[in-house]
């Protein structure tokens, strides 16, 4: 574990990340005080399950289609 004051870490931060990514430990201290430990996170096994959230399995093709009641109401010059 390599400890890396504070000022050097904001300046290095994409290298930092690139080395907790291959695995090691930084620690990131401030006026020679750890105060972080920057670390890999574990790899994900398999791939993200959707949750099917709200139970929507269907969505129309014209779901994003413009109303024309409603642009009607934005191009009205008399509101």
């Amino acid at each position: 574990m390599n400890q890396i004051n504070l000022y050097d870490a904001k300046t290095n931060l994409s290298s930092l990340v690139d080395r907790a990514a291959s695995g090691e430990e930084v620690i990131i201290a401030k006026n020679g005080i750890p105060l972080a430990k920057l670390g890999p996170l574990p790899k994900q096994q398999e791939p993200r399950k959707p949750a099917h959230a709200l139970g929507i399995s269907y969505i129309a093709e014209d779901f994003d289609a413009v109303d024309p009641d409603i642009a009607a109401l934005f191009n009205d010059a008399t509101l």
